[in-house]
């Protein structure tokens, strides 16, 4: 049965409120202690509590109590932890509430950007399963767009008469360019075509993005990008032309995720000299060879500074420069570092020396990671299983 985008938007919020109320009571309890229910309770009228109060841990929330306590508290709690884009999704977010609560028309394009606005809310606190759950909503609301586009061509093209005259000798263009077949059944999906370098790490997205070979088949090589994936090779074959580190900078959607998917598949070990891009590249590279190397990913998005991860060897890392040993060496490397790890200090660069040296050669690529600390506290009292902010900072 077809789903209407009011109740498609009334289960997003619930999911909105089930994933963030952990991060706000965290975050109340770092500023208040145990007078934070107080504080919230002095205003209350203002908030639209349910009636009851039960424990400090259960406070009957609705999704405008939420917002406006987000709000109203951002100058003396959450900018802390969230930046000035989670604060323009708080007050999209209020929108949509407002006109969900008053039962105003909401269309498809309504529904996905609210989905959109409250997965990004989500995975800015690491409220990973939320997220996922918003995710395949989000893809069903593309699902039902593309058809209803479809829907409104077809009429158009039946509703219109034919206008003009076909130039002779031109073929319908239906018998030269043939869509791919997820386009010609409809179930094209957009979040398919957003790189995941987290994703493609764990194995999974579609081949496009994790298949070495589909991933440069279908890419285009810029100069920029050409020049990033010689400067590594360089680099990895001991030559002091290739830079230790290199720093991307592009605005949204500019390329930086795909250069780096490009860098994780360039080393991976597979045979890419039948591919034109990289041809050209190792044309310019005198020689040298394109190996295969330890590979290390850290993606912010898709790690939680409160919770520890217990790996398949049975090793439980507690921080970023844990995980980075276990990548690049297994237990180890993390014996290494594991005093540093399990108190959340900066393990410091003697140590790191030691583990890079033992690793060598290997290439570690890090993506959102302001995305991760800025979810760290600075408050001394309050340490979260990945260290401090300053620990974060310093390492």
């Amino acid at each position: 049965m077809a789903i209407s985008n009011y109740e498609r938007i009334r289960k997003a919020l619930e999911l909105f409120n089930k994933g963030i109320l952990p991060f706000i009571y965290r975050e109340m309890i770092k500023e208040y202690g145990d007078t934070w229910v107080e504080v919230i309770q002095s205003n209350q009228s203002n908030y639209k509590f349910a009636k009851s109060v039960n424990t400090k841990q259960n406070i009957n929330w609705d999704t405008q109590a939420i917002i406006n306590v987000i709000w109203d508290y951002w100058n003396n709690i959450f900018n802390k932890t969230l930046g000035q884009y989670e604060r323009s999704l708080i007050a999209d977010l209020k929108v949509v509430r407002n006109k969900w609560a008053h039962q105003e028309s909401l269309t498809t394009d309504d529904a996905y950007r609210a989905l959109d606005t409250i997965e990004r809310l989500l995975k800015s606190v690491s409220a990973k399963s939320e997220a996922s759950e918003i995710e395949k909503e989000k893809q069903e609301v593309l699902r039902v767009k593309f058809n209803e586009k479809q829907n409104q061509v077809i009429k158009q093209v039946v509703d219109k008469p034919a206008e003009g005259k076909p130039k002779e000798g031109l073929k319908p263009w239906r018998e030269i360019i043939i869509p791919h077949d997820d386009v010609i059944k409809g179930e094209y999906q957009r979040a398919e075509f957003a790189a995941d370098l987290a994703q493609v790490f764990r194995g999974e997205g579609s081949d496009e993005y994790k298949d070495p070979h589909q991933f440069f088949n279908r890419t285009f090589f810029t100069q920029g990008l050409s020049d990033l994936l010689l400067c590594a090779l360089r680099r990895l074959n001991c030559d002091k032309k290739g830079e230790p580190v290199i720093e991307l900078h592009t605005n949204f959607g500019g390329g930086k995720t795909h250069s780096m998917l490009a860098l994780y598949h360039m080393f991976s070990g597979k045979d890419f000299r039948n591919i034109a891009g990289i041809e050209e590249i190792l044309s310019r590279a005198a020689g040298l060879k394109v190996k295969a190397v330890k590979r290390a990913v850290l993606v912010g998005t898709a790690l939680s500074p409160a919770q520890s991860e217990t790996k398949p060897d049975g090793t439980v890392i507690h921080t970023l420069w844990g995980e980075l040993a276990w990548q690049l060496l297994g237990k180890e490397g993390y014996q290494l570092i594991a005093d540093s790890d399990k108190s959340g200090a900066s393990p410091g660069s003697n140590l790191l020396i030691d583990l890079f040296k033992k690793a060598t050669p290997c290439i570690i690529l890090i993506d959102e990671w302001v995305a991760y600390i800025r979810q760290l506290s600075d408050n001394t009292k309050i340490i979260l299983p990945a260290g401090t902010f300053d620990s974060n900072m310093t390492f």
